[in-house]
């Protein structure tokens, strides 16, 4: 039984956290719950059915709600101790601040224009070219102000610290030359001003301590002495071509350090005037000879070899448009970029050529239209190629104008009584009402939270209180109702007044839609009322959602008759993948115990049974293939069946398809998770379902008719072709999830306490893997959700003799006699549970069994000893910033934070150590005690320090890149290859400066981790504390939270604060 006070005390403090708060839904509750403690509300093993059920029995603890649209909502029951708690938790979010008056905020605030106000400032060496604005004209004025910090007003296109003041004057007079005589927000947007002070300091720069800026060591100083020419020579040209008319040669390190995070070598500066096919270098009538301009090359000569020694033809020094505009569809596909290694490969799959070789020993010749990162310094060979916006260059000033513009037109929309559209939530996640659908193409439904369903209720309380109140004289009915217009409508079963559209007119009666329900009905006249403007402002609830996946099967019966059993009138969780008018989405229900992907199950609607393979308890089944042996001794199979066959003569269709056709149409652009697709296995494509998503480019799939598993990388997915996309949907998967039955240990075989020894998983895969006629006859089949068949296997036809089975072999080898807990059994947990949150935190599903990678990529390269530890994390100096994550947070003393540089370096190493080690087999492996390892977490690999090793196989191990501790098996470690020991370890440990440390009270704790964990914020330095090893490093920095637009908010001031209030 679990500990009742225990899950009492955790739910007490999930809901603490939010008392001031609308509240938290029973899905969000079980998320919450399980962030804290790392499982689910156990719920059964208190004794009760359901969730909802355990709630209510604890009344002293929980508090149920239930809103107008059925949502459950939960809140924390008021005592003593925890109103006071409430009330310190209310206060926090208006608590004024003390000290340190600096901002930090990272986003430039625009201050109001007063008829001659310095608008900003932009410093070049000791000056600083001031912006005055007026409402006629713009002018600037150069000054000499010391230690100014920096302010970028200029767009990146435009940086002012490239160019000399003429420069920047005559730029800035072009600019005015075009401007109305009254500014437009858009202009004030564009120029960023420097934020006002605060009120307790006169001046930013008279203040004691310097005001805080982003860190100037924002980046990787690069390794002295030889240097990588080829990656140099492509961020020239790359920076060239975004400052296409030049800038002082001095200048470039400064640009190079911003753009790439990387000091730019010396030796570059002295061989700029010999990369004469890059750029021109050009001295200018200057009275300082040593400044130089720097110019991309305009006509490129040709080097002549010398006549004396032939030479071999040297590369191309750029590339056909034919060829340039094919690798630009293959990038457009991948808008999260792609490996470069992965290029070759993908380049002959699609167009049925070779790729040039020497694109991938000049990588230069790409920049042009897209951009190279080296995610791996150390390796230049791991690029990733990002295709190229025309749009990149000034998009936040042009992001901030349409944003403006939109809330221009929502304006004038109010003004003329016109209703707002409705905005997609920002979550990823967002809880959803499914109100109906006769197309998955435009299902009904509506949001839930705060801002939708909670501002409709509201709404709808102000309605009634304004047309069924005793002053409802300003009710007007509407007597003469047209088709399309709004009108408040009086329900016909309860006194609500809901908002409707006419939509049919007749002699008595009118048709409406309400518009914030999603459904028609048919009223009388004398229901409908003339809507009041105040009621305008709400947009229309009721919007419409595509779902993804079912587009080719939009109107189809089946897919309508599962949807409508398994969404209608539930509260779902949708998956957002594409934010359009009509947004397209995946829809999850997680209201049991796993999630069920909707759009998945729609799908398996389609599927014809009679294709199935045939399963009958005693029956024997020769020409038995089997597929798949995973470690817990789960065996896939396939059988002979009339689905078998029709299903290898389309997929041979499927491949002489593809080898017909030359276009890109085919890759897969947007994965999610349940998404049906193609993937080759042993030269062949199969059929595969994606099971998780790592990030953007690395995913796990299963082979749906083999029972293999794999993690790939997304440009090896292609799209099922059309012409064959209806017959491969109803062909339901061949593969046969079975396990050993066991005639000796009956009633044990099934209980599924044992586990498999690695030497007996091998003893089985050798025996029938390669084995081409095997037979089995089926014992048992187990109709629960596992869904396996237990059988006796053989390597031969002779079925009738039980004594020849595999099953009797094993039972009398050696295999099991040194485990006395292990049965001829399996207890797989190898479901493709569909995950709502992809693996970029550490979360996923946990599909087990053998993991394997379709044959035909080239093996990793293999550990080389001695190993060695990464280099320190490099960190700005004292009272500098750095914008950091916080992964981890305990209290104010004990916290974990991350780079945010760095992150996406984070995510790319993750994937890699996900394609290696799911490709190697389980190996004996001696773990020691503070050794570094890799291992399996849930499903992703991380980089793990061993603190203990326990008598029953578990390890405990600390997450070095994120700072968290687990419990894990020790058949889940491998050993750590120098590959992924170059970036250094991610996760250090901090404690919060400005404060006095103490022992943190458990109420104190909560309110610090819902200020900080798991949020970006900025930190500034107080202190570092160093140590023999880089996990005992500790930071003490001041947090800031700048998300607000107003204010920075100093984590510090409100812990101070708290505990005064607790004292």
């Amino acid at each position: 039984m679990a500990d009742v006070e225990l899950v009492k005390k955790m739910l007490r403090e999930v809901l603490t956290g939010n008392m001031s708060g609308p509240g938290v839904t029973l899905s969000r509750l079980q998320s919450e719950y399980k962030n804290l403690t790392g499982e689910q509300i156990p719920h059964k093993q208190m004794g009760h059915e359901n969730l909802d059920t355990l709630l209510h029995s604890m009344p002293s603890v929980v508090r149920i709600e239930r809103t107008r649209s059925g949502e459950v909502v939960c809140f924390a029951s008021r005592s003593g101790e925890t109103a006071h708690v409430a009330k310190l938790v209310a206060r926090q979010r208006t608590s004024r601040k003390t000290g340190r008056p600096q901002m930090v905020n990272c986003q430039m605030r625009v201050k109001p224009a007063a008829p001659l106000v310095l608008n900003g400032r932009v410093c070049v060496g000791s000056d600083c070219v001031c912006v005055y604005v007026c409402s006629e004209c713009v002018w600037l004025e150069l000054k000499t102000v010391p230690s100014s910090p920096p302010c970028p007003l200029f767009p990146p296109s435009i940086h002012p610290s490239l160019f000399p003041p003429s420069v920047l004057i005559q730029h800035w007079h072009q600019s005015c030359s075009s401007l109305s005589l009254s500014l437009s927000p858009s202009f004030l947007l564009s120029f960023a001003p420097t934020p006002p002070p605060h009120p307790t300091s006169p001046t930013p720069l008279s203040s004691g301590k310097p005001k805080p800026h982003h860190s100037p060591k924002d980046y990787n100083p690069s390794v002295g002495g030889n240097y990588n020419t080829q990656q140099v020579q492509g961020r020239l040209r790359e920076v060239l071509n975004k400052y296409s008319n030049g800038f002082w040669v001095s200048k470039l390190p400064q640009l190079y350090r911003e753009l790439y995070k990387q000091d730019l070598p010396s030796e570059a500066l002295k061989d700029l005037e010999n990369w004469t096919h890059i750029c021109t270098v050009e001295k200018p009538c200057s009275s300082n000879p040593n400044e130089l301009l720097l110019y991309p090359t305009k006509d490129p000569l040709p080097l002549t070899p010398p006549s004396s020694s032939p030479s071999p033809p040297a590369s191309p020094s750029s590339l056909s448009p034919d060829l340039k505009q094919k690798l630009g569809e293959l990038l457009v596909k991948y808008s999260n970029g792609l490996w470069a290694h992965a290029l070759p490969k993908l380049y002959l799959d699609t167009y049925k050529v070779k790729l040039p070789e020497h694109v991938l020993d000049n990588l230069s010749l790409l920049s042009d239209f897209c951009t190279v990162d080296y995610p791996m310094p150390d390796n230049p060979k791991r690029a990733i190629l990002y295709k190229r916006s025309t749009e990149d260059e000034n998009c936040n000033r042009r992001e901030s104008a349409e944003e403006r513009r939109a809330r221009e037109e929502v304006g004038r929309r109010l003004s003329t009584q016109a209703v707002p559209p409705l905005l997609i939530p920002r979550e990823e996640y967002p809880s959803v009402l499914v109100v109906e659908a006769t197309n998955t193409n435009g299902v009904i439904l509506r949001y839930i939270g705060e801002g939708y369903s909670q501002a409709q209720e509201t709404l709808e309380d102000q309605m009634r209180e304004f047309y069924c109140g005793q002053n409802n004289s300003s009710c007007t009915p509407l007597t003469s109702p047209t088709s399309g217009q709004l009108a408040a409508v009086r329900a016909e079963e309860e006194e609500e007044i809901l908002r409707a559209q006419v939509t049919e007119v007749t002699a008595d009666k009118v048709k409406v839609y309400y518009v914030d329900h999603g459904f028609s009905e048919v009223i009388s006249k004398a229901k409908l009322f003339e809507l009041h403007e105040r009621f305008y402002k709400l947009p229309f609830q009721a919007t419409k959602c595509k779902l993804a996946g079912l587009e080719p099967f939009c109107q189809e019966p089946a897919v309508l008759k599962r949807f409508e059993s398994m969404a209608s009138g539930k509260i779902l969780l949708a998956e957002i993948l594409e934010r359009a008018q009509t947004p397209l989405v995946v829809l999850y229900d997680t209201s049991q115990d796993d999630d069920v992907n909707i759009n998945a199950a729609c799908v398996k609607a389609l599927q014809d049974k009679t294709l199935a393979s045939p399963l009958q308890v005693n029956s024997a089944y020769m020409n038995v293939a089997v597929r798949s042996v995973c470690s817990d001794g789960t065996i896939y199979c396939q059988l002979p069946s009339r689905g078998l066959a029709k299903l290898t003569e389309i997929l041979e269709k499927t491949e002489a398809y593809f080898h017909s056709q030359v276009t890109s149409e085919f890759l897969v652009s947007r994965p999610f998770c349940g998404k049906s697709c193609l993937a080759r296995y042993k030269g062949k494509w199969s059929r595969v379902e994606i099971t998780n998503l790592h990030g953007s480019r690395v995913l796990d799939i299963l082979f749906i008719d083999l029972g293999v598993q794999a993690s790939v990388e997304v440009f090896e997915l292609r799209e099922v072709p059309p012409p064959f996309l209806r017959d491969l949907i109803k062909i339901p998967p061949q593969a046969v999830k079975c396990c050993l039955g066991n005639c000796c240990l009956a009633d044990l075989a099934v209980s599924g306490v044992g586990s498999w020894t690695p030497d007996a998983v091998q003893w089985l895969r050798d025996a029938v893997l390669n084995s081409t006629d095997c037979s089995m006859k089926i014992a048992k089949l187990d109709e629960t959700k596992r869904s396996v068949v237990h059988v006796y296997l053989y390597t031969d036809k002779n079925f009738h003799d039980p004594a020849r089975s595999l099953n009797r072999q094993m039972a009398a080898s050696d295999l099991f006699k040194h485990r006395g807990d292990v049965f001829l059994s399996s207890h797989s947990s190898n479901g493709t549970k569909p995950q709502l949150r992809r693996a970029h935190s550490g979360s996923g599903p946990r599909p087990t069994g053998g993991t394997s990678t379709p044959p035909g990529t080239p093996p990793p390269p293999s550990p080389t000893p001695p190993f060695k530890l990464p280099p320190l994390l490099d960190l700005p100096p004292a009272g500098h910033n750095m914008d950091i994550y916080v992964s981890v947070a305990c209290h104010p003393g004990h916290f974990v934070l991350q780079p945010w540089r760095d992150m996406y370096k984070l995510v790319v190493l993750m994937g890699e150590m996900i394609l290696y080690y799911n490709k190697t087999e389980e190996k004996p492996l001696k773990v020691e005690k503070n050794q570094i390892y890799a291992a399996k977490v849930e499903n992703n690999w991380h980089r793990v320090l061993v603190k203990g090793v326990l008598t029953n196989s578990l390890v405990s191990v600390y997450e070095l890149d994120y700072g968290k501790h687990e419990l894990v098996s020790g058949t889940q470690l491998r050993p750590l290859i120098q590959e992924f020991r170059q970036l250094p370890f991610q996760g250090i440990t901090a404690q919060l400066a400005g404060v006095k440390q103490r022992q943190w009270s458990e109420e104190a704790s909560i309110v610090f981790r819902n200020h900080v964990e798991k949020k970006p914020l900025v930190a500034q330095l107080e202190a570092v504390q160093e140590a023999h090893h880089p996990w005992d490093r500790k930071l003490t920095v001041f947090l800031v939270d700048t998300s607000q637009e107003e204010r920075d908010i100093w984590v510090h001031d409100i812990m101070a604060e708290f505990a005064d209030e607790l004292t």
